[in-house]
């Protein structure tokens, strides 16, 4: 069956949650106000009509975007999962490319995701970085 591409909706919202909170390795999930366009900047791997997969894409006033927070449906089984992925993440570099960006960075430590990232070309750098973060809301 045919894999489709679509911009995140207000209303997947609830369904991303969902998936951010059933992937045990995950950590925090988060808000909407910390993802591009306050939860709809990216896009969603749908088959069938049903969404599988999303990833978001900051941009940036440089020539930098920045891919993040990809996260599946963990019930999905299907053996095109790899498909979708790579779906995703050419979807999101094409968006970048538009905007005239010239470099994507992202984060990952999930294995298939960053074998995905080394067959598309990504530089995966053979020593381990840590995520550094830090809430400065007063």
């Amino acid at each position: 069956m045919k894999l489709n591409t679509r911009v995140i909706l207000e209303s997947d919202w609830d369904m991303l949650v969902d998936w951010w909170a059933n992937w045990k390795d995950w950590g925090d999930n988060p808000t909407k106000e910390m993802l591009p366009l306050n939860g709809t900047g990216g896009l969603i791997i749908e088959k069938e009509g049903k969404p599988i997969m999303a990833g978001f894409l900051y941009l940036t006033n440089s020539k930098v975007a920045w891919m993040e927070f990809i996260v599946s449906d963990p019930t999905y089984k299907e053996n095109d999962r790899a498909e979708a992925l790579e779906l995703l993440i050419l979807s999101l570099e094409d968006i970048a490319r538009a905007m005239d960006k010239e470099i994507i960075l992202s984060i990952g430590r999930n294995k298939s995701l960053l074998s995905m990232h080394k067959k598309l070309g990504y530089i995966v750098d053979k020593d381990p970085s840590y995520e550094l973060s830090k809430n400065i809301k007063i």
